[in-house]
């Protein structure tokens, strides 16, 4: 197949707010070829991830990501991997390609499986697609009993696993974090799993972090996710060797697999979080589950969008039948859960488990793509480099 077509719907909540949720706005990709269309998601701000893809060439290292993929041809995974070379090597000084080739990776992994009326997780070969235990993907209220409740409402709705994320730990005292981890406890009772993210807010002061570490124990937290900036290892090195029970988690913020195997080597975490709308796609994501089996470190998707973006993180490590956890969005806005007209619903049995279908098996809503779509011109020197495509 042909690569003819790689068109982006910015797509985005009639307001957007400084919460800490990245499902109020999506960078929707459409790639088509060989009468089939594959569909990815970004996980980055849609505007500068759509001018990586457009913008005039600067020099010969940092050319528009178009020039790698329009008119290439997929016709399997090694030309996927082909593609992704060139992105890196002739875009190495545009900063954004990453996140804007991530959403086109997953997007002909999507068309390469369309065509073959294959699954994902099947073109990268695994046997088996095992079901995986979700949990709740949700953000600290702005007060314990906001904790309290918003657990209680997961454990209701039949989530075994919850996370805890951001609002306003870090900002105050230990003591006002304690009693939020104490809540979510309360909430999940005994047997629930409790894991804690506190979105990078202790930038690379180890001390600070540190001092959480009793309270986290106390509340039987499985994990304590991102707790300094992406680059920090050598911080979460120090950290990780300071924790009892509770293990460090990270990784979402990996731009690529390297950023990542350094969370292994040098950051010391037992939790490694991989978003392929990040981290170059659907390709990368497989070969470090692979990699973090290897070392028994646990893979866990990163997901906080559409569900499109969640069967894409979960393929990569369908096949790792002792890696159970996944992360599920639980609250997410409208927009992401427009965005398709199937859902990855957790069964009876609490588990959720990806389709047989070709390819990712979602099917956009062309309705919610329109409902929600930003009108976009970049123009340059009186050219249209991009305008907004129609559904």
């Amino acid at each position: 197949m042909k690569i003819e077509a790689v068109e982006f719907f910015y797509l985005s909540m009639p307001q957007v707010t400084t919460e800490a949720d990245g499902s109020q706005d999506a960078l929707l990709v459409r790639v088509s070829g060989g009468g089939f269309s594959g569909y990815g998601e970004c996980e980055a701000a849609p505007l500068p991830s759509i001018a990586a893809f457009v913008c005039p060439m600067s020099h010969g290292a940092c050319r528009p990501v178009a020039d790698s993929v329009l008119g290439r041809r997929v016709d399997g995974p090694a030309d996927i991997w082909a593609i992704a070379a060139d992105v890196a090597y002739l875009s190495m000084d545009l900063l954004q390609a990453p996140h804007t080739w991530s959403g086109i990776e997953m997007a002909l992994w999507d068309l390469l499986g369309r065509a073959r009326g294959e699954p994902v997780w099947k073109l990268l070969g695994q046997a088996h697609a095992h079901p995986k235990t979700p949990y709740a993907s949700l953000l600290f209220g702005d007060t314990p009993q906001q904790t309290l409740e918003r657990g209680r409402d997961a454990m209701q709705r039949g989530f075994r696993a919850v996370k805890f994320g951001w609002g306003p730990i870090g900002q105050g005292t230990v003591a006002q974090d304690a009693e939020h981890f104490l809540a979510a406890r309360e909430a999940l009772g005994a047997d629930g799993i409790l894991l804690v993210d506190v979105g990078q807010v202790f930038g690379e002061d180890v001390a600070r972090a540190a001092e959480r570490l009793d309270a986290l124990e106390q509340a039987g937290a499985v994990w304590l996710e991102e707790p300094f900036h992406a680059h920090a290892l050598q911080a979460y090195g120090q950290l990780a060797r300071q924790c009892r029970r509770v293990r460090l988690a990270g990784g979402e913020g990996a731009h690529n697999a390297a950023m990542a195997l350094h969370l292994l080597d040098y950051g010391g975490v037992g939790y490694l979080q991989i978003d392929c709308g990040r981290v170059g796609g659907i390709g990368p994501a497989r070969r470090l589950a692979e990699l973090a089996a290897a070392r028994g470190v646990t893979y866990v998707n990163h997901t906080f969008t559409s569900h499109l973006a969640l069967s894409a993180s979960i393929q990569p490590y369908a096949g790792l039948a002792d890696h159970t956890i996944c992360e599920y969005p639980a609250a997410p806005k409208a927009l992401a859960v427009e965005l398709t007209r199937n859902h990855l619903r957790p069964g009876a049995d609490g588990l959720v488990c990806l389709p047989d279908s070709p390819g990712l098996g979602m099917e956009i809503d062309p309705e919610a793509v329109r409902r929600y779509q930003v009108d976009l011109e970049i123009r340059v020197g009186g050219r249209t480099l991009h305008a907004s495509p129609r559904w």
